[in-house]
């Protein structure tokens, strides 16, 4: 049987994310005197690698340190912005209920322990970014990047983190189904299989070169032990191509902007294969000239068989003012659309 457990208060029903086993899909190089690129981006992986610190300030005694203790994995980025979980930085206040904390405390791979100050979140997707305070970021030894073009089924990654609050530890595996869905985040994820823990939420899942493919963000929990630690095969990640989004609006200022399209859809038989055709039609898609009962086929000839690949779409690869084509079949003759979209 399967439990879920939460990801954001560690009392709901999908458990965060961390990690605990290493296994050997990368080829290590066998002469010490020779390093390979991937042992590059093993490296590159750690130092961008940073701990979330868990506020244990005892505020009767401000004067005593509390101790040293891990809630959660992040990754710098460039010039102090350090991305990681929100829920990796969310904080529980007896009077106001969970609220995300303005300044966290962060510790690298080389055990400095830093400020970092609240630069903007996204809690729709469970993003938050942080900027280390000014004297303290050239202890941030270097940054990475997103990864640019397609991902697939099969890849080889792995991720660094502080799983269970110890660490930095690795773990390697492959991505699995990219186009996957949980309760959690109103977007797609990607599903990775290797090894992850309570601990690790917020975590880079990184590629052969170092590069993120994604922020790791739940694990499915598989057995009936009740505690607040949980490990798992089954890893989920936010898709790097949408956590680039959140941390670009956090650094412009400006709020994350969504696109309209105006398209409330149903599913349909088309033959033995199910589709999805027009339920309603609201603004723009209206004045684009769609109507009701269309059969929805392709937006930018990507082809689209449901809602929920044609939301990620809007999401992921299209801006609010941006012109999108819609292709349609309409009765027994396929029609093409230009439909400006909307924002919201």
């Amino acid at each position: 049987m399967v439990f879920y457990r939460s990801v954001g208060s560690y009392t709901q029903w999908l458990s965060v994310l961390g990690l605990w086993a290493v296994s050997s899909l990368f080829v290590f190089p066998t002469h010490a005197e020779t390093v390979s690129p991937i042992q590059d981006a093993f490296l590159l992986a750690k130092q961008v690698t940073v701990g979330i610190l868990a506020d244990t300030q005892d505020q009767r005694m401000p004067e005593k340190p509390g101790k040293v203790s891990v809630r959660g994995t992040g990754v710098h980025l460039r010039d102090g912005y350090v991305v990681t979980a929100r829920h990796a930085a969310e904080k529980h206040d007896p009077t106001t209920g969970t609220i995300i904390q303005k300044r966290i405390r962060l510790l690298t791979n080389d055990l400095h322990e830093l400020p970092a100050d609240l630069v903007g979140d996204s809690a729709f997707m469970d993003v938050v970014v942080y900027r280390v305070a000014e004297p303290h970021r050239s202890k941030l030894q270097t940054g990475t990047t997103f990864v640019t073009g397609d991902i697939s089924p099969g890849m080889e990654v792995f991720t660094v983190g502080y799983p269970l609050g110890w660490g930095p530890t690795m773990a390697f595996g492959r991505l699995g189904n990219t186009n996957t869905f949980l309760q959690t985040v109103d977007t797609r994820l990607i599903q990775a299989d290797l090894s992850a823990c309570s601990g690790n939420s917020g975590g880079g899942l990184f590629n052969g070169q170092g590069e993120m493919v994604g922020i790791l963000h739940a694990v499915i929990h598989t057995d009936k032990e009740d505690t607040q630690t949980y490990c798992s095969r089954m890893a989920f990640a936010i898709p790097g191509v949408l956590a680039e989004r959140i941390v670009n609006a956090a650094l412009s200022g400006k709020p994350l902007t969504f696109s309209k399209l105006g398209l409330h859809l149903t599913s349909v038989k088309d033959g033995t294969r199910l589709r999805v055709a027009v339920k309603d039609v609201t603004e723009p898609a209206k004045a684009a000239g769609l109507q009701k009962h269309d059969m929805l086929l392709a937006i930018e000839d990507t082809e689209i068989l449901d809602a929920s690949q044609l939301k990620n779409f809007l999401i992921e690869r299209t801006t609010p003012g941006q012109e999108v084509s819609i292709k349609v079949r309409r009765v027994d003759v396929d029609l093409t659309f230009h439909v400006v979209l909307g924002g919201g």
